[in-house]
């Protein structure tokens, strides 16, 4: 066997390897879900979402609506404004509750859930064919052995994601 008529094709398929190679690496995209026209929905409008449930932890208030405008601010180019905006959000937060989930050998409960509901009223200034009014819910588990106030703040941290990226879908996402 000749290597040095082998070398030449060797060198040719490693050229056509890393042309490929970097071809591919130099594509990206970007894909955060809105699918929204930026020259019809320039604005959005954030009214508070005041807690309306029976239980009331008050954190959750603030946590709530810091998160879901600072979701819209950080995946879309919208601008938001305090009256009239193109696309308006309300609502209010009506359920924050938990429940007894499974009960132990003992008659105890084992695991419990907290739970929260927050209602939407959504409105399209542009198109009021996709406004809508509904209920987002989540849930989190959590052993019934630790204290409520001990996993409070990271559940609703997470139940609160869980909502606004529901909300997110819902409204600008059009999945």
């Amino acid at each position: 066997m000749n290597w040095s008529n082998m070398r030449p094709r060797f060198y040719s398929w490693i050229y056509y390897i890393a042309i490929l190679l970097l071809t591919a690496c130099s594509v990206s995209y970007k894909f955060n879900g809105a699918s929204i026209n930026y020259d019809e929905i320039k604005t959005i409008q954030f009214s508070d979402f005041p807690i309306r449930s029976s239980y009331v932890w008050m954190p959750m208030h603030a946590m709530f609506n810091n998160e879901l405008q600072d979701v819209y601010m950080r995946q879309t180019k919208l601008r938001q404004v305090k009256r009239g905006g193109d696309l308006q959000l309300s609502g209010e937060i009506v359920e924050y509750s938990q429940i007894n989930k499974a009960v132990s050998a003992s008659g105890f409960a084992s695991q419990t859930q907290l739970k929260i509901s927050v209602n939407v009223r959504f409105v399209n200034n542009k198109k009021h064919t996709e406004d809508f009014e509904q209920r987002f819910s989540a849930t989190a588990d959590y052993d019934s052995s630790q204290q409520l106030t001990a996993v409070q703040e990271d559940l609703v941290n997470q139940m609160i994601k869980d909502i606004v990226d529901q909300i997110y879908n819902a409204t600008v996402a059009n999945w």
